[in-house]
């Protein structure tokens, strides 16, 4: 049997954060990890951003839990101080979605030096690690029973984080919390974050949050697959925000200009969930071949998703949308008329419905690109309930005590808005570190 101050399930970025500050503190840590590699989805992100204010955070997120999301705002700046502690460049503050403020860097250096501190300081981080139950007395976890190479063992310690990474890699998972066709839709994160950590926390009485709460994930060109990493980024469809997009009953219905996070979660709930997106060269020139955040690598998302075989295409006038291949199951008459009454409306100053809040300029400038997409997912927003110590509640709101939580395993932060899931790992990763020190 193993004791030590802090046992962390989980090796992303949460986990390692709260591991190499508890262990740069002097407390003895102890990592597991599932995978063969420590860093899960945060290998695959480059940027930590949030809200600039508590303020913006409340408009934009007024439905997650005002503790957590006034506690990530305050504590960004701290959080990207930590970063650059550990001998990673945190580049300039840049704008991100419009209203945040995020910061570059490098992830991957970031979760290796975190091992290595941990490691260095007489800390232990073991691979191909899985955790089968957390261990209980009197109440109070008490840490958990582990199985890697070796076999089964307990690890006791006077604090468990969990830091799993969320359950979006469990289809039945994302069909029962988030919406019944959630499972369906591909995982834009690592495979490996399946619901262990929302398991064994409601094993003991856990709190979760709301199951209406959607999830973070971005449109994507339907019918081609993830191949690579890379294409987490690069077939995201971040320029929908200025496009219209259409069901399959040739109607739009959100308001795009919101946010394609937020439009991503519309069109999971609309009929088969998947929509055409479609602009004018307008749109192409300024934001499709555009850098989506500063010094990010611009990327043709057209063109891209053409090459890999996406339904995709090209209409050198507003009338040739009559013909959208049958098969497709929209109706391109219908459409070309919608995105003429839009025109009219929109250099009318006629009111919207819905509504355009951030672009409302007529799409009039042939050709029109049109792109059809499906959501894809990064984590979900329903988890596990924490307070602002990344201490997790119980159903009363009551701390369970030696227990905590960080990063996507966690719920209540954000509903049905989004302001940044790095920010949030390294936030509450560190909270977590001060619960255990202090």
């Amino acid at each position: 049997m193993v004791e030590t101050d802090l046992l962390v399930i989980g090796a992303g970025m949460a986990g390692l954060t709260a591991a190499a500050r508890a262990a740069r503190d002097g407390r003895r840590v102890v990592v597991v990890e599932v995978g063969d590699d420590v860093g899960g989805s945060a290998r695959f992100a480059g940027y930590a951003w949030t809200a600039p204010s508590r303020e913006v955070m409340d408009e934009v997120n007024p439905r997650g839990d005002v503790g957590l999301r006034h506690a990530l705002v305050d504590r960004f700046t701290d959080a990207v101080a930590w970063i650059r502690s550990v001998g990673v460049d945190a580049q300039d503050a840049v704008p991100v979605l419009g209203f945040g403020s995020g910061h570059q860097f490098d992830t991957n250096q970031y979760v290796d030096l975190c091992r290595r501190i941990v490691v260095e300081t007489g800390g232990e981080v073991r691979l191909r690690t899985a955790t089968s139950r957390l261990l209980t007395d009197g109440g109070r976890v008490v840490g958990a029973e582990v199985a890697g190479a070796d076999g089964p063992e307990e690890i006791r310690a006077s604090w468990t984080l969990l830091a799993t990474g969320g359950f979006q890699g469990d289809p039945a998972l994302l069909a029962e919390k988030v919406h019944p066709r959630a499972g369906e839709m591909q995982l834009r994160s690592n495979p490996r974050s399946t619901g262990a950590g929302y398991r064994l926390a409601t094993a003991v009485g856990a709190a979760t949050g709301a199951e209406d709460a959607g999830f973070y994930g971005h449109l994507v060109p339907s019918g081609v697959r993830f191949a690579d990493p890379a294409d987490f980024v690069d077939l995201s469809l971040y320029y929908s925000e200025h496009a219209l997009l259409f069901n399959l009953d040739n109607q739009r219905f959100t308001d795009e200009t919101l946010g394609d996070h937020l439009t991503t979660i519309a069109l999971l709930e609309q009929p088969e969930s998947r929509g055409l997106l479609i602009c004018d060269a307008r749109v192409h020139r300024e934001w499709i071949v555009a850098s989506y955040v500063e010094g990010a690598v611009a990327v043709d998302k057209y063109a891209l998703a053409s090459r890999r075989g996406g339904r995709v295409g090209l209409a050198e006038t507003l009338d040739e949308l009559d013909y959208l291949p049958e098969e497709w199951g929209y109706d391109g008459t219908a459409i070309r008329a919608a995105i003429e009454e839009f025109n009219r409306a929109a250099a009318g100053s006629e009111p919207l419905t819905p509504g355009r809040a951030k672009d409302a300029t007529p799409m009039t400038e042939g050709p029109w690109y049109v792109v059809e997409c499906v959501p894809a997912v990064t984590f979900p927003f329903h988890g596990i309930r924490i307070d602002e110590q990344a201490r997790v509640l119980d159903a009363t709101g009551t701390p369970i005590p030696g227990l905590l939580c960080a990063g996507s395993d966690t719920g209540g932060l954000y509903h049905r808005a989004y302001a940044g899931g790095l920010a949030s790992a390294l936030v509450f990763g560190l909270s977590a570190a001060t619960t255990v020190s202090s």
